[in-house]
């Protein structure tokens, strides 16, 4: 069942929605990362066979591509100029 394109794909579908839903650039490289997964399947090749044999093979797999997905989208948009606030002195000074 976890070899199957169209539920990574689904998935993918499910965590954008929750993303735009619950917008905190949390679940994005999650969506990014099952949709890599379910097109890699949805491709085939060697690498889709040898991932699809194994659910843990899997998971890493869809793991890394959401880590490299979410940094390479960290990077791309960063963090915005002026998004921290510094507290220069105490509220009851």
């Amino acid at each position: 069942m976890w070899s199957l394109w169209w539920l990574w794909m689904v998935a993918a579908l499910g965590l954008g929605i929750l993303e735009m839903l619950v917008p905190a650039f949390l679940f994005l490289g999650f969506a990014l990362g099952a949709g890599l997964t379910g097109l890699t399947l949805l491709v085939g090749g060697g690498l889709a066979l040898w991932l699809a044999a194994s659910l843990p093979r899997l998971l890493v797999y869809f793991a890394v591509l959401s880590l490299l997905s979410w940094l390479v989208l960290r990077k791309a948009v960063g963090v915005r100029r002026g998004q921290v606030k510094v507290w220069d002195r105490d509220i009851n000074d």
